[in-house]
């Protein structure tokens, strides 16, 4: 098989192609020929050296995929081999072959195809958490969601408009004009405009309702503000650490610093919440993870959600993937395909 190792902390640069020996399903596993990777903002972070859960380096990244099914190990009910599947991977998904539990494969619907199968799993799970089973987003609630022209920001808007929720998004100017045709009603430049200032103009002391923020740093403080009564703010990411292509310690330090210390008087008193969501620690919860995928794919199959796909590089343009994510030049999900 081949893979993309990061063969050491830094720049997109140390991302490598290299082969291996094919991998074996083990009990209750399912073997997958992978057609297309998700690269999310983590993997970047364990470039990095920022990413405390990624394994030691050098190491295999990668948390979802979708192909096809070429080999089930024993036990395993409910798929064989030729089904169309995507998965979770934890680590490993920058392959040509993975091996996965069967719990954390699910069947594709007809017609859709790998690349948007591989937009889903991270995306949409991430974003679902913290809208629908933590959030109750309802019709007529105001949802901030920071660089909303991203993977999580585009499933949110679109569970956001399946809701009926009304959405103001982050992104840079040049993104404006389609996140509008996609039904986000208010677009603030976070390059030149102050997020906070223009959430107030809009909504005056009414605030928002959810705000979802994977940015970190003073931005957590600023969404903060943003919430009015019963306002609830769900943390993901901290992307601020990583403003360049290669580690800063300053970068990070400064965005420590910044971090928000919440008050649970002040939260009880205005009423507003805090909740942090990681996906990558949810892996006990398969059987909940499966419910809600199952509930996404739904929606998929019947054209609700459709999931947005940037680009798709080969294998050995992987340092080029790495590049547009943290470029923040994608509009929507950046793939991988061997």
């Amino acid at each position: 098989m081949r893979q993309v190792w990061i063969t050491r902390r830094g720049g997109p640069e140390v991302l490598q192609v290299r082969e291996a020996a094919d991998p074996r399903p083990g009990e209750g596993e399912v073997r997958i020929r992978v057609a297309a990777a998700g690269v999310n903002f983590a993997d970047v972070l364990a470039r990095m050296g920022l990413y405390p859960d990624a394994p030691t380096l050098p190491a295999v990244v990668g948390y979802e995929v979708a192909g096809t099914v070429d080999a089930v190990g024993a036990g395993v009910a409910g798929f064989r081999e030729g089904d169309r599947v995507g998965a979770l991977t934890r680590f490993g998904g920058y392959a040509d072959v993975v091996c996965v539990p069967a719990p954390q494969a699910f069947a594709l619907p007809p017609g859709l195809s790998f690349e948007k199968a591989a937009t889903i799993p991270v995306n949409y799970l991430t974003a679902w958490i913290m809208l629908v089973h933590l959030g109750s987003v309802r019709a007529g609630d105001r949802v901030l969601v920071h660089a909303v022209a991203g993977g999580v920001g585009q499933a949110a808007v679109q569970i956001c408009r399946w809701r009926g929720a009304e959405v103001v998004g982050t992104a840079s100017a040049g993104k404006h004009a389609r996140l509008r045709e996609m039904g986000v009603a208010h677009c603030i430049d976070y390059r030149t405009q102050d997020f906070e200032a223009e959430v107030r103009r809009i909504y005056g002391k009414g605030g928002v309702d959810v705000a979802l923020d994977a940015v970190g740093g003073e931005s957590f403080r600023k969404s903060y503000r943003c919430l009015g009564p019963l306002g609830r703010l769900y943390l993901f990411g901290v992307s601020s650490f990583a403003p360049g292509r290669r580690r800063s310690v300053v970068a990070a330090l400064r965005g420590l610093a910044a971090m928000p210390r919440f008050s649970p008087i002040d939260m009880m008193n205005t009423n507003r919440g805090v909740h942090g969501v990681n996906l990558g620690h949810l892996w006990h919860r398969a059987e909940l993870l499966n419910q809600m995928m199952g509930e996404i794919v739904a929606r998929v199959a019947d054209g609700t959600f459709d999931p947005v796909v940037d680009q798709v590089f080969a294998f050995d343009r992987a340092a080029d993937a790495h590049a547009r994510l943290q470029d923040r030049q994608n509009f929507g999900k950046v793939l991988l395909a061997p």
